[in-house]
Order: structure tokens, then sequence, then C-alpha cells
């Protein structure tokens, strides 16, 4: 699958799955798409480039990678897998970061994304009206 294909598709399921926008909030680095919940504002995942050098990979420039939250015994798993590297950019201890050059199928991919939004977002307790976080 092309990249920017899979890119899209990507930001289309957030889209149709979560009502989810992208935004771009830098101007220097335009390609870079921000997801985030409507209520809380948590990002569960950014759609980025990320340098190959950065993520260990030969050859120059860069590579799509979609970013997003993710439990640490699942990441650990992923790991060991072709086109999983830790988070480009952000903590390393709870996000991944997830080729979108085809490494990864999308059937894989979708699935992380629903996991990064359930685990960034809040849930309103009716009896104390706070917003903690789910459980894990």
């Amino acid at each position: 699958m092309e990249e920017n294909s899979l890119r899209q598709r990507v930001l289309d399921y957030a889209a149709q799955t979560y009502q989810t926008q992208p935004e771009y909030l830098w101007s220097r680095l335009p390609t870079f798409a921000v997801l985030r919940h409507e209520e809380n504002r948590k990002w569960y995942a950014l759609v980025a480039a990320a340098p190959r050098s950065a993520l260990g990979l030969s050859g120059g420039g860069e590579v799509p990678v979609l970013n997003v939250k993710c439990a640490p015994a699942l990441m650990d798993a992923l790991l060991r897998q072709r086109g999983y590297y830790p988070g480009y950019h952000m903590n390393k201890g709870s996000w991944l970061t997830v080729l979108l050059d085809g490494s990864v199928a999308i059937e894989e991919i979708l699935p992380l994304i629903d996991l990064s939004y359930q685990a960034t977002e809040r849930i309103i307790t009716p009896r104390r009206g706070k917003k903690l976080p789910p459980e894990a």
C-alpha cells in the first residue's frame, strides 16, 4: 500500500470513528497531524514523518510514522516485530511509533489507534463528578 494512502486511511479512520479532525500545530512541520480528544484535548495519535536515521533505519530522508500511546506489555511484544519502534519524539515508555510505509498492515494499525484513544480518554464518574483516568 502506498505511504500517502496509509496516512490518509489513518486520518479517515480517526474522523469516521472518533469525529477527530487532524490539527497541524507547527508551521515548520506542516505534515505533522495531531489527533486529540475533543473533551480533554489529550493527544491520542500523531501522524508525522521521522528521519530514517532517528529510528535506526538505513538510507536517508524521512519515513511516515504514526505515534500511539501503548501499554508496556503490548509494546514489548510489538517492538520485536518489523515496523514498530519506541515513540519518536515522545515518552518511549508509553508511546509507540508505527511505520506507515507498508511495513505494518492497516488491519494491525487501526486497533492500535483504538487502544491509544481509550488509554488517553477520561471517564466521568457520576457519583463524584470527577474526571479520572481509565483503569488499566
